[in-house]
């Protein structure tokens, strides 16, 4: 019995303790009932042991209180205290029957209690076992009276009481097991469940695809952190609808598409769904951030809701960000297209380097001024042509970044100087801004081309003034350095912002079209990151709201 009892659940054995508390109670109650039964008590009862009863209740009373509260505080030893409870319930039970004069009195129902209580709580053997020392009892009794009154119909009663209980015992404890069984398997199938939700919720929390659980109407349910990040909902709750979304309205639309036509059921979508509010409004500024955009494929499935008593259908949005496989495969062909051009600048070096030399011997020779201009335009296109050449050979090169601890203060200010003095500018068109101590881990030499390339884009297009070209150092959010290249110029424009970084692409007849893409690589190949940035400026406009500048920023690694 105690291995039984052992084997349960801790919701099964919590189960058992709250029955053993009940019987309690219940035992209470028929005390109560019996000392109201002897205030109304019939005429034998006075006459045969009016006392006896009286006090006999009274100890049961007493002993029923004694043993509901052990069973509320003192929850050890089942088997005793369930076993002492019921010895004590059959020797009062069987006190009482006798004061009371045997089976005329009625109480032999009394039995019933006790025996239907053993029959839950204990095994099939144990019960029947007590239920037979019962209907022993009664027929002894019977037996004996036989004697003192010459009358057999206590027997025939005595063991129809015993057939019944024995029955009520039987039927008590099937179901009694049946029920138990039952509890076990739920709780069972309660603990697969619970640890089948704890695994779903760790997939779901560390998969890289996105999943969203919505209704036919669009009402969002469900979402996993990659859904959140994907989307651009991370720290809100997944609760709205998607027609609600302004930024998600391509998703919505897919959707309903989908229910149309379920055939239909994968799409490729580009979403902007991050909220900046310092960009809130700005168009311009919005629109030519262009590595917001997440570029998703999305697939439809309908969860098969057959049997789970749930009246509302559901479907499951898968979402996968292939933007990294564009860009990856945009880095493939770009590389592809390096070697390419880095063969043919290879072929073109020589011939070039002739027509070049040929264009001075001619330069020396010609004196007319019709002759001498077309020779300088020559001598600037084979110039133009072999910088190309020479951006295609280095970006070609892997330069092993050599990085060590740089004070950019000391290196800013003499970069600045030596800036200055190759383009004969003003002393005061550069200014800087360098918080004291400020070091971080990259190669001098690969950050001098880096913003040499950015202050000769920024002196194009700055009005000349002190300090229209401005070099300063702030600490994001993160705490990382970041260094800013900026002027008074115009900005860049959405439409150029987009492929500002690409290859080849350049809005300057004289430029080569690689110079921002070989700084973003020398950046990157020392943990950095370059990029233009529309940001809010601190001072205001003429209208009194923060003025919006694009610049340049190297996020920097720290030494």
């Amino acid at each position: 019995m105690i291995a039984r009892l052992q084997a349960l659940t801790a919701e099964s054995r919590a189960t058992f303790w709250r029955s053993l508390q009940t019987l309690g109670a219940t035992r209470v109650v028929i005390a109560l009932v019996l000392l109201v039964y002897l205030s109304f008590g019939n005429r034998s009862l006075h006459a045969l042991g009016h006392d006896l009863y009286l006090q006999i209740c009274l100890l049961y009373l007493a002993l029923a209180i004694g043993f509901a509260l052990t069973a509320v505080y003192l929850q050890r030893h089942f088997v005793l205290q369930l076993l002492s409870q019921i010895a004590c319930d059959l020797a009062i039970i069987s006190m009482l029957y006798l004061a009371g004069g045997g089976m005329r009195s009625g109480l032999a129902i009394l039995y019933l209690f006790p025996l239907a209580g053993l029959a839950i709580l204990a095994p099939l053997v144990v019960a029947l076992f007590c239920a037979s020392l019962v209907t022993l009892f009664l027929l002894g009794d019977s037996t004996w009276q036989i004697f003192l009154t010459d009358s057999d119909r206590d027997v025939m009663q005595a063991g129809l009481y015993g057939a019944a209980f024995l029955a009520a015992v039987l039927v008590v404890n099937r179901m009694a097991a049946k029920l138990i069984g039952q509890e076990e398997l739920a709780s069972q199938r309660g603990i697969e469940i619970n640890v089948q939700q704890a695994v779903n919720r760790l997939v779901m929390a560390n998969i890289g695809d996105g999943i969203l659980v919505v209704d036919p109407q669009g009402q969002v349910y469900a979402g996993n952190p990659a859904a959140q990040q994907m989307l651009g909902l991370v720290g809100l709750e997944m609760k709205f609808r998607l027609s609600a979304a302004v930024t998600l309205a391509p998703l919505a639309q897919a959707y309903a598409e989908w229910r149309a036509d379920p055939g239909c059921s994968t799409a490729v979508l580009t979403i902007k769904p991050f909220n900046d509010a310092a960009l809130e409004g700005v168009t311009a500024a919005w629109s030519a951030r262009r590595e917001l955009s997440a570029h998703l494929k999305v697939r439809f499935a309908a969860a098969d809701m057959a049997g789970s008593g749930l009246g509302a259908e559901r479907s499951v949005i898968f979402l996968q960000d292939v933007t990294g496989i564009e860009n990856q495969a945009q880095q493939l062909k770009l590389a592809s297209m390096g070697r390419l051009t880095a063969s043919i600048a290879h072929e073109v070096r020589n011939p070039l380097a002739a027509i070049g030399h040929a264009t001075a011997l001619l330069a020396e020779e010609v004196t007319a001024p019709g002759q001498q201009r077309l020779l300088n335009i020559v001598g600037d296109n084979v110039a133009r042509v072999n910088r190309m050449v020479e951006d295609i050979l280095q970006l070609s090169r892997k330069v092993q970044a050599h990085s060590e601890p740089l004070a950019l203060a000391g290196f800013l200010a003499e970069l600045r100087t030596e800036f200055i003095e190759t383009h004969s500018l003003a002393a005061d068109i550069v200014g800087i801004a360098v918080p004291p101590g400020a070091e971080v881990r990259f190669d001098a030499l690969h950050l001098r081309e880096v913003l040499l390339n950015l202050l000769s884009n920024a002196v194009r297009y700055a009005s000349g003034k002190p300090d229209s070209i401005r070099l300063y150092v702030v600490r994001d959010t993160a705490q990382r350095l970041e260094l800013h290249v900026q002027d008074d110029g115009p900005g860049i424009t959405p439409e150029v912002r987009a492929h500002l970084f690409e290859p080849f692409y350049t809005t300057s007849s004289k430029g080569t079209g690689l110079g921002l893409y070989l700084a973003r690589e020398l950046c990157l190949n020392n943990e950095a990151r370059l990029d233009y940035e529309y940001r809010f400026n601190s001072e205001a406009d003429a209208h009194g709201s923060p003025s919006l500048s694009g610049r340049f920023v190297i996020t920097l690694k720290a030494a």
